[in-house]
């Protein structure tokens, strides 16, 4: 088994297997809220996925599946009018919706969100929103008294596919990637930002038409590219939407350090006489467990 198999198998290693259960839930939570507060029986209408699932660049063992649920602006007019935290009420009336349906669950109402933890150890987090004029999305903040902020992440899920089309399929597997790197290594970095870091990078990275068998380039590369970030960097703004996304510590120390791996396990796969299993246990040094031995 050559590099490129290398390569495959850990990415089909990482893919989401839903099995049909994450479905199930989105469907049966989308068709309570829609019973309760638009009159259908609709288990798909009003209802999107969001965040890393939503990109599609989440990993197997991913814990929080995000949702957010547009609700009729009449209710939006109900609880702005409260005279006191309007946006802690509208979460619990959608907890109370979704009790419903989920009533032996510990459901909770979190700031911003319905938060529903299953057994498996997938928590769904149902954010109520309404639709803004260009497309964004207003939400509800329940903490330090309430507040209505806003969110837009359709243009991010549209922007991210593009790139994709246009990268072989390279961009969501490199955003994969780097997921695990940062479970194995256990960098501070959010799932939308090695999103961003990921977009950004794609849109020049020399070999982004290539496949599998460039991808001791594209981890080298990448690393590379990560640890020449400024230090000084407070935020990036997400493809798509343009918001901000903040930094949660230095990440480019590790990515230094793995871009130095890289380098060692590519020494190994190119020495004359080839050291495959040298290069493998490199490549599971960066990349945890699901890099195949």
């Amino acid at each position: 088994m050559g590099l490129a198999n290398w390569f495959e198998s850990f990415c089909s290693n990482i893919q989401v297997q839903d099995g049909g259960t994450i479905s199930t839930r989105y469907k049966n939570i989308t068709k309570r809220l829609n019973a309760d507060f638009w009159g259908t029986n609709s288990d798909t209408l009003n209802s999107l996925y969001v965040g890393s699932y939503g990109r599609n660049t989440a990993t197997q063992g991913f814990s929080d599946l995000d949702i957010v649920f547009q609700l009729p602006i009449s209710v939006y007019e109900k609880y702005n009018n409260y005279s006191v935290n309007g946006q802690s009420a509208l979460l619990q009336a959608i907890k109370l919706s979704i009790g419903q349906t989920y009533s032996t669950t510990s459901i909770r109402a979190d700031g911003q969100v319905v938060v529903i933890p299953f057994t498996d150890g997938i928590s769904f987090e149902v954010v109520p929103v309404f639709l803004n004029e260009n497309g964004s999305f207003t939400y509800p903040d329940a903490n330090n008294g309430g507040s209505w902020k806003t969110t837009n992440p359709k243009p991010e899920i549209k922007t991210i596919k593009e790139r994709n089309n246009t990268s072989n399929g390279n961009l969501i597997r490199l955003c994969r990637m780097t997921r695990a790197w940062r479970n194995n290594w256990n960098v501070p970095i959010g799932g939308l930002l090695i999103d961003t870091l990921a977009y950004q990078f794609m849109d020049s990275w020399e070999f982004k038409d290539k496949s599998f068998l460039y991808y001791d380039y594209l981890s080298r590369d990448f690393f590379k590219w990560m640890s020449e970030q400024n230090l000084a960097q407070e935020y990036w703004k997400a493809p798509g939407s343009n918001q901000y996304v903040y930094g949660k510590g230095a990440f480019q120390h590790k990515a230094k350090r793995c871009y130095n791996i890289s380098l060692e396990a590519i020494e190994y796969e190119t020495a004359d006489h080839k050291q495959e299993w040298s290069a493998k246990q490199k490549w599971r040094e960066i990349y945890g467990s699901n890099f195949p031995t």
